[in-house]
């Protein structure tokens, strides 16, 4: 799965588009539940230096919220990495490299909007 297909995917399931908040970053896009305003993904672009890879370059990544109950076991599989710039507590980054397969990616999106929901 590529960053256009979580896009598409999220356009799709959720009707909602995304939002570009930082003009020094143009290639972050914050998706965000419509009730509540939380977010529930970020999709960016990111030095691949700053994710603990090795290499030159970008490499594009999903941030999204997690149950904490998962994120260890998660993070011992190719293609997941502690949340950049979140709590990685309860976010994890997945790479949009074709490592993680795309019904994974599409279940954890789902997982974190669950997560992201008003709770009454």
């Amino acid at each position: 799965m590529n960053r256009q297909n979580v896009i598409d995917y999220i356009r799709a399931e959720y009707d909602v588009d995304y939002e570009q908040l930082w003009m020094k970053y143009p290639d972050f896009f914050v998706f965000r539940n419509r009730q509540n305003k939380k977010w529930f993904a970020l999709v960016a672009d990111v030095e691949k230096a700053k994710l603990g890879l090795t290499g030159e370059g970008k490499v594009d990544v999903v941030n999204l919220k997690c149950d904490p109950l998962l994120l260890g076991s998660l993070r011992l599989n190719p293609g997941y990495l502690p949340a950049y710039h979140m709590n990685k507590k309860s976010w994890i980054t997945v790479l949009l490299d074709g490592t993680v397969p795309a019904e994974e990616i599409k279940s954890l999106i789902d997982l974190s909007y669950d997560l992201i929901a008003a709770k009454k």
